[in-house]
């Protein structure tokens, strides 16, 4: 697997913000499971830009600074499909 250069690096990051944004201001299935696999991209090929690493499982693989982006972006998937499934469930005035 080719390693992503820092600008692809940089631009799936902003991917990542843009879709947390959308599942924030408008909570759907769809902000919630394109936001879930931007954030298994970003945990996959954040290479350039990880940072320190935070716990490590071995000399080459670990816990960085920018891996826990992805777990804020798994949790803003969750709630908005929460929100999501909560706003259809309520009946309508």
């Amino acid at each position: 697997m080719r390693v992503p250069d820092f600008f692809h690096a940089l631009v799936l990051l902003n991917l990542l913000f843009a879709c947390g944004l959308w599942a924030l201001m408008r909570p759907s299935g769809r902000a919630s499971l394109v936001l879930a696999g931007v954030a298994v991209a970003w945990i996959i090929w954040n290479g350039p830009i990880e940072g320190a690493t935070l716990i490590a499982f071995s000399s080459r693989h670990g816990v960085t600074e920018s891996d826990l982006l992805s777990l804020v972006a798994f949790w803003i998937a969750g709630s908005s499909y929460e929100r999501m499934r909560r706003n259809s469930a309520e009946p309508t005035r």
